[in-house]
């Protein structure tokens, strides 16, 4: 089992996340409804801003976060490699992280990825269970 990203810090509602999305440009503003939606997980679910990023933890352990780019934004998933992916949103090589870019006119199946984001908070529960935390 791989290491759990943990973050003691996290919080049931980060003011600095506010912040973040209020920095408003529209790139944010695409990220925005899908970390609502990695709000909406599970009770347990915490954030923070972490690399300048908001993220998303059950607990205290991350699964997701959001960017904006110059280009599109991002929500990305700590343990994106291992997820089911069938309609083939998740982008990257690492040994664990994947993302999914938001563009502008381009946005990907939003069906699918909101599968990818209950299937993240799936994967993170049965982690910390793992764990026993």
């Amino acid at each position: 089992m791989d290491a759990l990203f943990r973050f003691p810090t996290a919080r049931r509602r980060d003011p600095a996340v506010e912040a973040w999305f209020a920095g408003g440009d529209a790139l944010r503003g695409l990220a925005e409804p899908w970390f609502e939606r990695l709000r909406g997980c599970g009770s347990d679910v915490r954030e923070l801003i972490h690399d300048a990023r908001p993220t998303a933890c059950a607990g205290d352990a991350a699964f997701a976060y959001v960017d904006a780019h110059a280009e599109h934004a991002n929500i990305g998933f700590f343990f994106g490699a291992f997820l089911d992916d069938p309609a083939g949103l998740l982008e990257g090589a690492g040994k664990r992280m994947r993302h999914v870019k938001l563009r502008v006119g381009r946005m990907p199946d939003e069906t699918a990825l909101d599968r990818l984001v209950a299937a993240a908070y799936r994967d993170i529960r049965r982690r910390l269970d793992a764990a026993g935390s």
